[in-house]
């Protein structure tokens, strides 16, 4: 960070922001406790005064954003403005939490504490390895929620500012965003923030693609707001004629959700048609329950216009898992288009705009108890059993941060709210891990059903239990729950424990038997490691243990006839392990002379950017498999641990996990290539099978494009014909420029780029 004195100018700028801040908050329910923020904004003030962002700009401006964000976005009072302007405090000044406690009080001091502890470097030199950090914000849950709302808004913040960080740091922000800020702000309801976190994600992600579509939406915006004036003015009449007090507002998609739509359905910008949705929100009458009234409304609304009969979605009889309540029904307009029209009370709305905080605001009692209460309480129960790689802790929480939900019923008629693809298995987990650990199998409808069975809406399911049964590895292959995904771990490395501890009382009593092993365990230990090729002695134990290793030879593999170096080290003279010389009297380097030897040559920093040209590709920068990349799409280069460049694509769902965990590895990838190498691309294509079409598309790419073909494969069944054909193209343009060319052909219906390994 820079530091430098403020100018008057920036001084006005801090003032008029922090009065801003409190005039957000005079428009809010809360109690004013004006004073106190004002205490916590002069306190924050000083701590950080004359330090700098990256942009320049005065670093208090950052918390006074985030405490506007609380504010205004989430809902949230006095004690959260406070910790959001001192959130920083702690971390980046000679403050402790002890000054906070002291001049604040206890409860600010605790949240400012949690944000302290998942704070480090975002920004900073560790940006990468986020897991463990995310795990020490979700701990926080079990303390007070509040830490983690304030640190969504945090996040908020620095996405919207994120274009002065340089392009790498770019790509591994935007990617950890997408990956588990965006998803965790859905699950806690805060629609807003999850729709802006992807959009800014995805700007950043994909700058050009954005900015195109974003063009496009200014370009029609225009027309779809008259549009929305024309569609709503019957619907006014009726809710008036009613005597309701309402609101309308126009919901035009974000860039990311329709490019998102357009990738899912590969599709152009124009056939994308549902970029408008109309939001009634509405003040119920207190006589009638509101679960009544928006049907009501739904009704008023489809004698106006035509429903689609299978897009209609009560989120009221049965709320999301996240807390969101309203009632959405697709209806044809009358210039043709389909308008999808959701309904809410006023209730419903601060749900689902403020989430969490909104939802706790509006809990009646105790045994009120939401789905979103039970998943917090599903995340406190994962975090009891705390695993070891944080990694792994990352994937099995994000499982079911983003799931849509289905809803089925216990055989005495309990409705319970499943994710969207969980299994028999994932209900049997979710009602208790010791069930789960025992299922054989479950009764769906009266039918009996395998453990992988996919549960559907609506579907009633009796699990099936025996004793005699126990967890296997390939339960991993398809459980879809956080819980029942760490419940299997938690059993497997129970198991392999008790496989560790019966496998090293196996190897000390091998050792032990011989007394030449005996008197030099540590040395017999080390050499058994380097004969199996392993690094730990609980990787040895554990295999001694399942019977993978028999211990028959154990005086030959640490005495070996042969001598032992040069089964190891090939060409050394020297024992590694004794320092004895073993040819002619040479002796191995030790005290100063090793350690000079052992020291690590100071490696040349590297930029973090790298340029592909047809002479480094495959040689210096390997194309990754998992995506395919070719010369015009958008990637970025991993660093393994082995030195190896790799490129990804950006939207890559391994980069993405590498964006997450692995930031300092991450380098920004641009294209300098010239058409030398051609990629092999896979198109698949759909369409009516009439005589001579497939002669058009082969005449499309033979002699339009003048492109080689791999390989073809195509089978036509009742009328429909699909398949495969791998071509030789140069570059991304090149390959989209025959995609446009191929859906110009009458009878083809659809025709994407798909990636196949090979």
């Amino acid at each position: 960070m820079q530091k430098s004195e403020f100018t008057p100018e920036e001084d006005l700028m801090i003032q008029r922001e922090f009065e801003a801040l409190l005039d957000d908050y005079a428009h809010t329910p809360h109690r004013q406790k004006v004073e106190l923020i004002t205490h916590a904004f002069n306190f924050a003030y000083k701590a950080h005064y004359g330090v700098r962002r990256l942009s320049g700009e005065p670093y208090i401006m950052h918390p006074l954003a985030v405490a506007r964000i609380c504010v205004q976005q989430i809902g949230l009072g006095s004690t959260s403005i406070c910790a959001a302007l001192l959130h920083d405090v702690v971390e980046d000044t000679d403050y402790t939490v002890e000054d906070i406690t002291g001049l604040f009080g206890e409860k600010i001091a605790q949240i400012v504490s949690g944000l302290t502890k998942i704070s480090g470097g975002v920004f900073g030199e560790q940006a990468s390895e986020q897991a463990e950090n995310f795990r020490k914000l979700l701990l926080t849950i079990s303390e007070d929620i509040r830490v983690v709302l304030i640190k969504i808004a945090d996040r908020l913040h620095n996405m919207r500012t994120l274009g002065s960080q340089p392009k790498e740091k770019q790509y591994k922000i935007a990617g950890e965003t997408q990956y588990i800020y965006a998803p965790l702000a859905h699950r806690l309801g805060l629609f807003p923030i999850k729709t802006e976190l992807e959009d800014l994600s995805f700007r950043y992600e994909h700058p050009e693609t954005w900015q195109e579509i974003h063009d496009k939406l200014e370009a029609i915006k225009a027309g779809k707001l008259e549009s929305f004036e024309v569609f709503c003015k019957p619907i006014r009449e009726r809710l008036e004629s009613m005597g309701y007090s309402y609101t309308l507002k126009a919901r035009i998609k974000t860039a990311y959700s329709i490019w998102k739509k357009m990738m899912q359905q590969q599709c152009s910008f124009e056939d994308v048609y549902d970029i408008m949705a109309v939001r009634i929100i509405f003040t119920p009458n207190e006589s009638m329950s509101e679960k009544d009234q928006c049907w009501m409304i739904y009704s008023a609304i489809t004698e106006i216009y035509r429903p689609h009969p299978e897009r209609i979605r009560d989120w009221i009889s049965t709320p999301k898992a996240n807390g969101y309540e309203a009632l959405h029904v697709t209806v044809m307009g009358k210039n043709g288009e389909w308008v999808e029209v959701q309904i809410r009370t006023d209730r419903m709305h601060e749900i689902a705009d403020h989430g969490y905080a909104a939802h706790w605001k509006y809990k009646t009692g105790e045994s009120d108890d939401s789905e979103l209460d039970k998943w917090l309480q599903e995340i406190k129960d994962i975090l009891a059993h705390p695993d070891k790689d944080a990694m792994e802790f990352l994937g099995t929480f994000k499982l079911n941060l983003f799931a849509q939900e289905v809803f089925v019923f216990t055989p005495k008629g309990e409705v319970k709210t499943m994710p969207q693809g969980a299994t028999a298995l994932d209900f049997a987990f979710m009602l208790h891990s010791e069930i789960g650990e025992h299922c054989i199998g479950a009764k769906v409808n009266h039918a009996l059903v395998p453990l992988s069975y996919q549960l559907k809406g609506g579907d009633q399911i009796e699990v099936l239990t025996s004793n005699s049964q126990h967890p296997q590895k390939e339960w991993l292959k398809f459980v879809t729950t956080a819980k029942a995904r760490n419940g299997l771990n938690q059993y497997f490395k129970r198991e392999e424990r008790k496989y560790i501890k019966h496998g090293e009382r196996l190897v000390n009593d091998a050792i032990s038997m011989d007394k030449d092993l005996a008197a030099n365990h540590d040395m017999a230990l080390a050499r058994l490691l380097s004969y199996y090729n392993m690094t730990q002695p609980a990787e040895l134990y554990a295999a001694v243990g399942q019977g993978e290793v028999r211990l028959v030879n154990v005086r030959e593999i640490v005495f070996p006839k042969k001598p032992w170096w040069k089964r190891i080290m090939g060409n050394d003279k020297t024992d590694s392990l004794t320092g004895e010389s073993l040819e002619n009297g040479a002796k191995a380097p030790t005290g100063k002379e090793a350690k000079e030897e052992d020291k690590p040559k100071e490696k040349k920093k590297e930029p973090h950017a790298i340029v592909l040209t047809d002479e480094n590709l495959g040689k210096e920068y390997i194309l990754s498999n998992c995506c395919h990349p070719i010369p015009g799409d958008e990637v970025l280069g991993y660093k393994d641990p082995k030195g190896q460049m790799f490129i990804h694509k950006v939207d890559c769902p391994e980069a993405a996990l590498l964006k997450t965990s692995f930031g300092k590895r991450l380098y920004s990838a641009t294209w300098n290539t010239h058409r030398v190498q051609s990629f092999v691309e896979t198109i698949e294509l759909k369409g009516i099978d009439k005589f001579g079409v497939f002669i058009k598309v082969l005449q499309a790419i033979t002699k339009d494009f003048h492109i080689n073909m791999r390989a073809i494969n195509i089978s036509s069944d009742n009328g429909i014909f699909q398949g495969t054909m791998e071509v030789y193209v140069y570059d991304r343009s090149e390959l989209d420029s025959l995609l446009k060319a191929i859906r110009k052909i009458d009878d083809i219906k659809e025709v994407k780029r798909v990636i196949v390994d090979q």
